[in-house]
């Protein structure tokens, strides 16, 4: 598997490349093997292993040796436990027989007539060593978390694409390369081209195969994923974001990507020249690397899927509907995309550029010390500000605007009215408490349930319709404050979450502006982002000593992160009950299905090859996640699984303003 993280402005240090070993140096594809059940304490007991193109015995033990490797050994997990699975895996993906033959380790090659050892679904066997076999070499190099990967010279590898000469490296699970530049770095306030001629640079991420110049091996589907953070933080060498797990498990090239954030990223001036959008203008340069050079990564640039989450996720809502990102992608999965109310309004409603400097950039300039003299003049002087005060200042601008050439219209055209990717496969989704980490400040003992929803903020007009609606009512579980909170978080994650993701999956339905619709709600969350400290975490029992799942508690923003990317044991948190792995499991195999696939349920002939039981036994008790168009829209993802009956809360939805036809007025 691969994965690659690029970065906008990061380069990494030159390095001479005459040792390291390339696909087309050794003549062959590399593909990494490993049976990867994401159940981390275990690991390190699961061999992995380097399947090449075929050679004779001989030319098998050099072309190994040439990876600083030694053929695979037969005494190890790979062969005890592993073997059958990972060659019904190969011969899935490369259409071969069960009976085709493999060389590994243990045999003696004094000769070409003595028989060498060889391997297939069958089981161990002897082989004549003149025959040409694939052949599949150890894979020593550890396994290391994403911050912590080794780069010694030991694991490096080299890819060559055009003119362009990256090396990575490989982990126990994955080829890797990081820091790609994939542009150069632009000046302030100016869109980035995309960069075709770098050479000789350290870079990275996550990959299974690696293609020779003469492959006609199968291209593998792409995933690229962009960060949230409010379009002011984030990054994408967040450990936490790390795409190993996912592309080993999951048979696809994983990309994430940095981008400019803030005032450098999101500046508009109403000028005519600094225009805005440069952050999403720097994810359509990337996506355009993508397109020009991810086959020789062996990423199939025909089957790019987007994903991003919270702010990225309304990055992916915007690239849906910006023209000039049209065609470098199909598939695309909004995680948290906020809508709607108070903090929510802005990611998915678009300022024009003058409605921007009159909430941001106006105060900006003053704030930063360039509020005087021409447009020129400012400009000028904010070129010269360091960028700690231009990202640091209390109003430096984050939004998106429509410039009339990335974003050309204020929100995205489910309605039929204005361009969207119409060739795209999309998810939209939310967490079941998403909004509790946007609703305020925690209820004190004599906050007022209507003091506590106007903090989200709420105008006093419409709590009072909210209060006497009846439609969210007060628990009673004698903790008065959470009582409180509790309502809180439920009209923040309908105003800010909820209600519009599921209107825009009903309107893009309507009008058939995509190729499919498909939207989920998670019932179980790990962790996530806690503003509000301890809320997040499901209570502590004498059974369950790092909490209970089974028993309420907010599942919160960002709390699916760990779970479709299969990360927890990034960080070595525990299972917290005999669920969390298989959950991971199947979350993992659904997002990585919608990559292959653009349907989110796994194909089970890919299931049982790869002896993915614990997900196919699930499908099969919980039956299939329906996209939109059917009675059950939304997948309720929980253990066990299941559709919904109808659309979620649209009462609730109707008493906010935002009804489920909210973008066909």
């Amino acid at each position: 598997m691969l994965f690659i993280k690029f970065s906008l402005l990061c380069f990494g240090a030159s390095i001479a490349h005459a040792a390291i070993p390339s696909p087309t140096a050794v003549g062959s594809d590399l593909w990494m093997l490993f049976q990867n059940d994401l159940d981390w304490p275990t690991a390190a007991e699961h061999d992995s292993s380097i399947l090449l193109g075929a050679q004779t015995y001989n030319e098998a033990l050099s072309v190994c040796g040439r990876l600083n490797e030694a053929l695979a050994p037969t005494n190890g997990t790979f062969f005890h436990s592993d073997i059958q699975n990972i060659l019904a895996y190969v011969a899935l993906g490369n259409g071969t027989s069960p009976s085709q033959k493999y060389w590994v380790g243990g045999g003696s090659t004094s000769t070409h007539s003595q028989l060498c050892p060889s391997v297939s679904e069958s089981g161990l066997s002897s082989t004549s060593c003149a025959d040409k076999l694939p052949v599949l070499c150890a894979n020593s190099a550890p396994n290391r978390i994403s911050n912590q990967t080794d780069l010694s010279l030991t694991w490096q590898v080299q890819v060559n694409s055009g003119n362009l000469a990256v090396t990575g490296t490989r982990d126990h699970l994955s080829f890797r390369f990081l820091g790609i530049p994939y542009a150069d770095e632009p000046a302030r306030w100016t869109y980035s081209p995309p960069l075709y001629r770098i050479t000789d640079y350290f870079s990275s991420h996550f990959r299974v195969a690696l293609r020779s110049a003469t492959s006609s091996s199968k291209l593998k589907p792409v995933m690229f994923f962009i960060h949230g953070g409010a379009f002011t933080g984030g990054e994408g060498s967040d450990s936490d974001l790390d795409g190993g797990n996912s592309a080993i498990r999951g048979d696809v090239v994983v990309v994430t990507i940095n981008y400019r954030l803030g005032a450098l990223g999101f500046l508009a001036l109403g000028d005519g020249v600094t225009n805005g959008n440069y952050g999403l203008a720097d994810q359509i340069t990337a996506l355009k690397w993508v397109q020009a050079h991810i086959a020789s990564f062996g990423g199939d640039p025909s089957r790019v899927t987007i994903f991003g989450q919270s702010a990225g996720a309304a990055a992916v809502r915007a690239l849906l509907g910006s023209p000039p990102a049209f065609g470098l992608f199909v598939g695309a999965i909004a995680q948290s995309n906020l809508a709607g109310l108070a903090y929510g309004t802005t990611y998915s409603e678009y300022y024009t550029i003058e409605q921007e400097v009159e909430v941001a950039a106006g105060a900006f300039v003053d704030e930063v010390g360039c509020g005087n003299g021409t447009a020129a003049d400012v400009l000028a002087c904010l070129k010269a500000a360091s960028w700690q005060t231009l990202q640091t200042a209390p109003d430096a601008p984050r939004y998106l605007v429509v410039d009339g050439t990335y974003l050309t219209r204020d929100r995205l055209s489910v309605d039929g009215k204005g361009p969207v990717a119409s060739n795209a496969h999309v998810i939209f989704g939310w967490m079941a408490g998403d909004g509790a980490d946007v609703a305020g400040s925690y209820a004190l003992s004599n906050t007022t349930q209507a003091t506590s929803i106007e903090g989200i903020p709420i105008a006093a007009n419409l709590t009072a319709s909210i209060l006497a609606s009846g439609l969210f009512p007060r628990p009673s579980t004698g903790n008065e404050t959470l009582d409180t909170f509790n309502v809180t978080a439920r009209i923040a994650t309908d105003g800010e979450f909820r209600c519009l993701d599921q209107a825009t999956a009903y309107s893009a339905d309507l009008h058939n502006s995509f190729e499919s619709m498909w939207t989920y709600q998670f019932d179980r969350s790990y962790m996530g982002y806690e503003p509000i400290p301890g809320i997040c975490d499901p209570p502590i029992t004498p059974t369950h000593p790092f909490g209970d799942p089974s028993l309420p508690y907010f599942q919160c923003h960002s709390g699916e992160l760990y779970f479709t990317w299969g990360n927890l044991g990034q960080g070595s948190l525990p299972f917290r009950d005999e669920f969390d792995l298989p959950f991971e499991q199947a979350a993992v195999d659904a997002w990585t299905a919608f990559a292959r696939t653009y349907n989110p349920n796994p194909d089970l002939r890919y299931l049982r090859a790869r002896g993915y039981t614990s997900t196919a036994t699930a499908l099969n008790e919980w039956g299939l996640w329906e996209d939109v168009k059917s009675n059950a829209p939304v997948r309720i993802w929980a253990w066990p699984s299941r559709g919904s009956d109808g659309w979620l809360e649209q009462k609730q939805c109707e008493i906010l303003g935002l009804p489920l036809n909210f973008y066909e007025h």
